[in-house]
């Protein structure tokens, strides 16, 4: 492209070059700051107005998407169901249970899974979950999986692990087998870390810690996830009990958890404390418990006599004095309180019959009444 050089003459020459170069120098050495044109403070207004402007509209943008992404947390009367889909990662679950109102924060959750180690067990599927769930809560039913609608399986009180395990191979119609979850039953080393208060087990068994209670079926369930369910709800049941009168004897909290084992196959609905007190008072008398149900976990039935007085495993609690190192089953909430807060009596003695097809209990506490209530 060709450019055109432009003068103050049309016919340029070098008279008119010359005279144009001189008035160039004059005019630099002139004040003309009086003649020129002001320039208005209006657009650095307008451009500060509407910088104010934008920014308020990124702030406002910004939170209505923070709000839209939770709708506030639930409270302790509500519940959501979520689907959790397939191939999501801890982040996109902890994102859409804040978004849901489930967390307040998706960030602590993904830091607690981490921290677990369990980020590759969350399990996608339709979950139901209630305000108030802490963390950990949470977490452990994402490891365990969606519910089957409807269905749940029950372990009663007094249960032993075989038993428990052949109720969970049943309800899980064989996908669990019972010689796995006995298998995992009997780790009670693996659960240490998540579960603490199973350090100090006997014999490496959850005898005892395996709650009972109705839980529910679930899908892509394993022995281990049933397991860690079980004694997430031991963990949940027990921080209600107060445990400062047994610990000032100077039992700790497994022992307290034989005492209740031995309570759930000895008492009555109606009498768990009175049968309590008798325990205690035989411990603090020096005296033998001589149950006759911790000889039946070891034969794994009713004991005769004969099978009590050969009995001399670590359970016998008519050949050795105290506790037996182990619970023999696992008991309800009823019995761990009873354990926790025993009645206050003198009775050393109680022996039960039934009477007119009902389960009568005599208290006694001397040897003399004792015998005279068995033999009347």
């Amino acid at each position: 492209m060709s450019s055109r050089k432009i003068t103050y003459s049309s016919h340029s020459n070098h008279a008119a070059r010359s005279a144009h170069a001189r008035g160039g120098q004059q005019f630099k050495t002139y004040d003309t700051s009086h003649i020129r044109p002001k320039k208005s403070k209006v657009p650095v207004i307008f451009s500060i107005v509407l910088a104010l402007v934008v920014l308020g509209l990124v702030l406002w943008g910004g939170t209505t998407f923070l709000k839209s992404c939770s709708a506030g947390l639930l409270t302790a009367d509500q519940s959501v169901e979520i689907t959790i889909p397939e191939e999501s990662g801890a982040r996109d679950i902890g994102i859409l249970l804040q978004k849901e109102g489930v967390i307040e924060n998706s960030t602590e959750f993904i830091a607690r899974v981490n921290e677990l180690g369990v980020a590759g067990e969350l399990r996608p599927g339709v979950y139901t979950f209630n305000g108030g769930m802490t963390l950990d809560d949470i977490i452990a039913k994402l490891r365990l999986g969606p519910v089957v609608l409807g269905k749940t399986f029950t372990v009663p009180e007094g249960f032993t692990i075989q038993a428990t395990a052949d109720r969970v191979a049943e309800s899980f119609e064989g996908k669990i087998s019972a010689a796995d979850f006995v298998a995992c039953a009997n780790n009670a080393a693996a659960y240490e870390a998540e579960f603490p208060f199973v350090a100090g087990a006997y014999n490496n068994s959850l005898e005892g810690f395996l709650f009972p209670k109705t839980y529910p079926v679930t899908e892509g369930a394993t022995a281990d996830s049933v397991v860690r369910m079980m004694l997430a709800q031991y963990q949940i049941e027990i921080a209600s009990l107060d445990y400062s009168y047994v610990e000032s004897l100077g039992l700790n909290r497994n022992q307290v958890l034989v005492m209740a084992s031995i309570i759930e196959k000895e008492a009555a609905a109606d009498n768990r404390a009175t049968v309590a007190s008798v325990f205690y008072n035989r411990l603090a008398a020096d005296m033998r418990l001589q149950s006759d149900a911790t000889t039946a976990f070891v034969v794994g039935r009713d004991p005769s006599a004969e099978d009590i007085e050969n009995d001399f495993s670590p359970y016998s609690t008519y050949n050795n004095p105290g506790l037996p190192p182990g619970p023999i089953c696992s008991p309800g909430l009823a019995c761990l309180q009873a354990a926790c807060a025993p009645e206050a009596t003198a009775y050393l003695y109680f022996y039960f019959k039934e009477v007119d097809g009902q389960m009568v209990y005599y208290f006694s506490e001397t040897l003399e009444d004792h015998n005279a209530a068995i033999f009347s």
